[in-house]
Protein backbone atom coordinates (compact mmCIF):
# COMPACT_ATOMS: atom_id res chain seq x y z
CA UNK A 1 0.00 0.00 0.00
CA UNK A 2 1.54 3.32 -1.01
CA UNK A 3 0.17 6.88 -0.51
CA UNK A 4 0.41 9.33 -3.43
CA UNK A 5 0.43 13.18 -2.93
CA UNK A 6 0.15 15.56 -6.11
CA UNK A 7 3.02 18.28 -5.78
CA UNK A 8 0.79 20.98 -6.44
CA UNK A 9 -0.51 20.12 -2.99
CA UNK A 10 2.04 19.91 -1.27
CA UNK A 11 3.00 23.55 -2.62
CA UNK A 12 0.01 24.35 -1.26
CA UNK A 13 0.67 23.10 1.89
CA UNK A 14 3.94 24.66 2.49
CA UNK A 15 2.26 28.08 1.72
CA UNK A 16 -0.44 27.44 3.85
CA UNK A 17 1.70 26.70 6.71
CA UNK A 18 4.03 29.89 6.55
CA UNK A 19 1.01 31.86 6.30
CA UNK A 20 -0.47 30.07 9.10
CA UNK A 21 2.48 30.45 11.57
CA UNK A 22 1.18 27.16 12.42
CA UNK A 23 2.53 26.23 16.14
CA UNK A 24 4.86 23.08 15.78
CA UNK A 25 7.39 22.49 13.22
CA UNK A 26 6.56 19.02 12.01
CA UNK A 27 3.58 18.43 10.18
CA UNK A 28 2.77 15.12 7.86
CA UNK A 29 1.58 16.44 4.47
CA UNK A 30 -0.31 13.86 2.37
CA UNK A 31 -4.17 12.17 1.88
CA UNK A 32 -4.46 10.14 4.15
CA UNK A 33 -5.89 7.42 1.72
CA UNK A 34 -3.74 5.08 0.27
CA UNK A 35 -3.96 1.88 -2.52
CA UNK A 36 -2.42 -1.04 -3.43
CA UNK A 37 0.29 -0.86 -6.59
CA UNK A 38 -1.84 -3.36 -8.26
CA UNK A 39 -4.75 -0.42 -8.39
CA UNK A 40 -1.81 2.48 -9.20
CA UNK A 41 -1.24 0.23 -12.29
CA UNK A 42 -4.83 -0.17 -13.22
CA UNK A 43 -5.60 3.49 -12.35
CA UNK A 44 -2.55 4.35 -14.63
CA UNK A 45 -3.57 1.78 -17.59
CA UNK A 46 -6.80 3.11 -17.47
CA UNK A 47 -5.92 6.79 -17.90
CA UNK A 48 -3.49 6.37 -20.57
CA UNK A 49 -5.87 3.34 -22.49
CA UNK A 50 -3.09 0.94 -22.25
CA UNK A 51 -5.14 -2.31 -22.80
CA UNK A 52 -2.17 -5.02 -22.63
CA UNK A 53 -1.94 -7.74 -19.54
CA UNK A 54 0.44 -5.80 -16.52
CA UNK A 55 3.09 -8.11 -16.14
CA UNK A 56 4.33 -8.97 -12.06
CA UNK A 57 7.88 -9.66 -11.10
CA UNK A 58 6.70 -11.46 -7.58
CA UNK A 59 10.47 -12.27 -7.21
CA UNK A 60 11.19 -8.99 -6.29
CA UNK A 61 10.54 -7.68 -2.44
CA UNK A 62 7.54 -5.96 -1.50
CA UNK A 63 9.19 -3.16 0.84
CA UNK A 64 7.43 -1.90 3.86
CA UNK A 65 3.71 -3.48 3.22
CA UNK A 66 2.40 0.28 3.61
CA UNK A 67 3.49 4.00 3.65
CA UNK A 68 0.62 5.70 5.20
CA UNK A 69 0.43 9.30 6.22
CA UNK A 70 -1.39 10.57 9.44
CA UNK A 71 -2.62 13.71 8.42
CA UNK A 72 -4.44 14.11 11.34
CA UNK A 73 -2.84 17.04 12.54
CA UNK A 74 -2.26 19.08 9.61
CA UNK A 75 -6.02 18.55 8.83
CA UNK A 76 -6.95 19.94 11.97
CA UNK A 77 -4.88 22.96 11.37
CA UNK A 78 -7.68 23.51 7.97
CA UNK A 79 -5.64 22.14 5.29
CA UNK A 80 -6.48 19.35 3.12
CA UNK A 81 -5.31 17.81 -0.49
CA UNK A 82 -7.53 18.60 -3.25
CA UNK A 83 -6.02 16.62 -5.71
CA UNK A 84 -7.05 13.16 -5.84
CA UNK A 85 -5.06 10.59 -7.51
CA UNK A 86 -6.67 9.96 -10.93
CA UNK A 87 -7.25 13.44 -11.57
CA UNK A 88 -3.41 13.87 -10.60
CA UNK A 89 -2.41 11.65 -13.34
CA UNK A 90 -4.88 12.75 -15.98
CA UNK A 91 -3.65 16.08 -15.67
CA UNK A 92 0.39 15.24 -15.89
CA UNK A 93 -0.66 12.78 -18.39
CA UNK A 94 -2.49 15.81 -20.50
CA UNK A 95 0.69 17.99 -19.61
CA UNK A 96 3.18 15.60 -21.65
CA UNK A 97 0.90 16.19 -24.75
CA UNK A 98 0.89 19.33 -24.32
CA UNK A 99 4.50 20.15 -24.30
CA UNK A 100 4.91 17.14 -26.77
CA UNK A 101 6.92 15.06 -24.48
CA UNK A 102 4.91 12.53 -25.47
CA UNK A 103 3.08 10.80 -28.14
CA UNK A 104 -0.20 9.40 -28.30
CA UNK A 105 0.52 7.23 -31.08
CA UNK A 106 3.50 5.10 -28.56
CA UNK A 107 2.27 1.43 -29.09
CA UNK A 108 2.65 -0.34 -25.75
Amino acid sequence: MREFLHVDDLAEAVSFALEHQLDENLYNVGTGTDLTIKELAETIQEIVGHESDIQWDSSKPDGTPRKLMDVSKMNAQGWEAKIDLKEGIRDTYQWFFDKKIVSRTNSY
